[in-house]
Order: structure tokens, then sequence, then C-alpha cells
């Protein structure tokens, strides 16, 4: 094996094993020298190998490991306060992913993502474009724990928990992302722009096409917003038709 193959691989080994136990993985520099071979510059060959090497990763760390550890996470405050972690539900092999903000008190209670009142509503909404988390979408937050009183997550919370879902997302490897919200679009985009401004728009999140909507929660609040949502949601199933034509043929009416 040549030089730059075998950083190569150590690079992949250490991104894999920050997912894996739960940390942000920091871009390694190519710190280790290998005496024993020659300096080659990387080529299309060694480039196939990387290519193999994370599809290898990829299949041997699945969705339950990263739960797992998820759901051992005392990395905040909000560990102290939790009755359950709510990492998720759905079906991750749709390439189809749902990020809200955290969970709610019923969320809490359950350990599932909206279930409460808005979670209700959610469940209708992407019901009039043919998703359903039992068939054909994966949803899960931004942190994983539910804040008191459901304020906003701080931003040290936030954190605390992306790199869960920055490994969640490597697993699943989502066509397309629909983000939920003020709180998910502004850690996602890295932006302080307002939620009236970003929505309805199709942005790119590691070269995932990702659109922006209001937040169920908002619209019970504010029933003026549904009719922008309902418009958002139907350009997201355009997309959606364009990348993944046969996403709703399982999908049954209820």
């Amino acid at each position: 094996m040549r030089a730059n193959e075998k950083e190569i691989l150590y690079s992949l080994l250490k991104k894999t094993a920050c997912y894996f136990h739960g940390y942000k993985p920091l871009s390694f520099s190519s710190d280790i020298n290998f005496l024993d071979d020659e300096e080659i510059s990387v080529n299309n060959e060694s480039k196939e190998i990387q290519e193999n090497i994370e599809t290898k990763i990829t299949q041997t760390i699945t969705l339950t490991d990263i739960n797992t550890k998820i759901k051992k996470c005392t990395r905040c405050k909000l560990a102290r306060t939790r009755n359950n972690v709510v990492c998720g539900c759905g079906i991750p092999t749709s390439r189809i992913l749902i990020i809200g903000e955290g969970p709610g008190f019923e969320e809490d209670k359950q350990g599932l993502p909206f279930v409460g009142t808005a979670g209700f509503l959610l469940d209708k909404m992407l019901s009039a474009i043919s998703l359903d988390r039992k068939t054909n979408c994966y949803i899960t937050n931004i942190v994983k724990c539910r804040p008191p009183e459901n304020r906003d997550p701080y931003p040290d919370e936030q954190d605390a928990c992306i790199s869960f879902l920055e490994a969640q997302i490597q697993i699943i490897k989502p066509e397309i992302i629909l983000c939920l919200g003020r709180i998910s679009s502004h850690k996602l985009l890295d932006t302080t722009d307002s939620i009236s401004n970003l929505h309805g728009k199709f942005y790119e999140y590691n070269h995932i096409p990702l659109m922006v909507t209001y937040h169920p929660s908002a619209l019970l609040r504010n029933e003026e917003l549904k009719r922008p949502t309902w418009e958002d949601l139907k350009l997201f199933r355009t997309k959606l038709k364009e990348l993944a034509p046969a996403y709703d043929e399982n999908f049954i009416i209820k």
C-alpha cells in the first residue's frame, strides 16, 4: 500500500471513530509519514480506493449503532432533565429526511419525534405530498432531548448534538431534506436570516438539496402561515418527483 493510500485510510478511520463516538470529525492533516514508501501524488487509483473505503465504513456502522450512542449521551445539560432520548423514526432507506428542532412534552414522554399536536399536523402535511413516516421518510431533530418548558435549544446544546445528526445523515444518505423551522434552518445553513426569507427555497447541505419551511407548531400559532407552507410543500414534492419518481409508489392514503 502506498504512502498516500495509507494516509487516506488513516484519516477515514479517524473520521469514522469520531462519528461513532459522538464527536464532530475534524479535518485531519497528513501528519503521519510512512518512510518506507515513496512519495506519490494522489491519482485516480487512490481516489477510487478512498471511495471504496467510505462505502465499506458506511456499511459497517449502522443507524442503530448511532442511535444507541445517542441514547447514552450526557454531553449537555438537557440530559439531566429528559425522560427519553428522541433519536428519530421512520424508514431510513427511503432517502427522504425531515429535520425538526427538538422534542416536546409528548415526544420526551414517548421517545418518538413529532407525536404531539404539532406531530399530528406534520403527519397531515406530509400525507398531502404522499409522505408517511411508516412508509417513505425518516424524521429526526437538531437536538435529541427536550429543552425544559419547550424553549428553543441553546447554541451550546445544538453544538453538543449536531455531530449525531451529521452521523445520521452520513448513514441515511438522503437525496433530499425538508428542514422545519428557524432553529434547524439556522443551524444547518449557518445563517441568521429570518424564516420568512428562508422558506420556500432550495439550498444545499453537503451537496444535498434542502428546503426550508415553517415548523408545524408555528402553523398552530398562526393559521396565516398554512398557505405559504402548502406552497413550499408543493415545490418540495416537485423536486422530490425529479429525484425519486417512484418515492410514493407504496404510499397509502389514510
